[in-house]
């Protein structure tokens, strides 16, 4: 039901494309994720959605736990009939979210007490609780709930974290026993290398369907990110999905596929659309801007999506700028385009062996120089 094809490797770096197999559909890699966390990416109908390009969505367990809850979107037939989504879903276990709103929060080994932002209420989430949610909503992908420490802690914290992650992992694999599900483990250690190694090897000793790197994009420098991504993936299994969790940049993308890693997801697109802001050969374009009110050419020539091909800069400019809801949905949709895009040029750049001439400008140096 679940399966990893590699279909070509980069002779220079450790890139690699291929294609995960799920129940409903396959998801071809590398592959941006869009983020979709209460069921539905944000201003963006699931018929739109398609026309990125978009295969795999994410949503949040936490957010659909508190609104409208798991039992609700089973009774609808699960996720993917409640969203509207006929491709492959991956739900993240909520551990994030949780332990983000930290005043409001207390964690131990058996889980995390925390406060409903909502109403107050107490709620309890444990790792088999995260697991029967996860099950309920029926995504295909379902998320291992770990801990994540936050940048900057010290080294006894994040070795305890990790050895709670580790612990939480089994529990959750104990507890998941849907078999039209696939439960991915979540490899931590902070910005240390000796806690990274370790729990890369622990995780992939359970031998999941996939596995991710969790705690990036926390605050720490980018060149710390780079330097994880490359000392772990090489520890992981080859015949598996790698999923960078968080990052939606093209230049972290392009380094981490460089390094080996197939899945990306990030609510940065959506949430730049939805601030006016466009992604436009990896620059960020206010479009708010005065320079584009009599500009009349299209926001990205070489775009397929709808504000490219149908709309100009002008329009955009004149949406953004009276504040109508249509302006921040095709922002939304071309931002979406725009990281899809550039995922799959480089799973084309892999397949003809060209990623590392093509991509090298993305790259910290040259790829040939580099020991990946």
């Amino acid at each position: 039901m679940f399966s990893f094809q590699i279909e070509a490797h980069c002779t220079h770096t450790r890139a690699r494309c291929g294609c995960f197999q799920t129940p409903h559909g396959p998801v071809n890699t590398p592959r941006f994720m869009p983020v979709g966390t209460l069921g539905t990416v944000k201003g963006v109908s699931t018929t739109q959605l398609a026309d990125t390009g978009a295969q795999m969505v994410l949503s949040n367990t936490y957010h659909l736990h508190l609104q409208p809850g798991e039992g609700i979107v089973a009774d609808a037939g699960g996720l993917h009939r409640f969203m509207g989504w006929d491709g492959p879903m991956l739900t993240d276990s909520g551990g994030f979210q949780v332990f983000s709103l930290g005043e409001l929060n207390r964690i131990d080994d058996h889980g995390v007490d925390f406060r409903n932002p909502r109403d107050g209420s107490k709620i309890l989430l444990t790792p088999e609780r995260s697991m029967e949610i996860q099950m309920a909503l029926g995504a295909d992908v379902a998320m291992a709930f770990d801990q994540c420490p936050p940048y900057p802690a010290s080294e006894s914290d994040v070795e305890e974290a990790c050895r709670r992650t580790h612990a939480w992992l089994e529990r959750c694999a104990s507890a998941h026993n849907r078999p039209d599900q696939a439960l991915f483990g979540i490899v931590q250690g902070g910005c240390f290398p000796h806690l990274r190694e370790q729990s890369a090897r622990t995780v992939a000793g359970f031998d999941l369907p996939g596995i991710a790197i969790g705690g990036v994009s926390v605050g720490e420098p980018v060149e710390e990110m780079h330097r994880i991504v490359r000392e772990v993936t090489p520890l992981l299994p080859d015949d598996r999905p790698r999923y960078l969790m968080g990052i939606g940049t093209l230049r972290e993308m392009a380094v981490a596929v460089a390094n080996g890693i197939d899945l990306f997801d990030c609510v940065l697109p959506t949430r730049l659309g939805r601030h006016g802001t466009a992604l436009v050969d990896g620059e960020r374009w206010n479009l708010r801007n005065a320079r584009f009110r009599h500009d009349h050419s299209p926001l990205d020539a070489s775009c397929p999506c709808t504000a490219c091909t149908r709309h100009s800069r002008a329009y955009l400019h004149h949406l953004i700028r009276s504040d109508e809801l249509l302006g921040l949905t095709l922002l939304s949709l071309h931002n979406l385009t725009h990281l899809i895009r550039f995922t799959t040029a480089m799973g084309q750049a892999i397949r003809d062996g060209c990623f590392a001439e093509d991509f090298a400008p993305w790259l910290p140096e040259s790829p040939a120089h580099h020991t990946w």
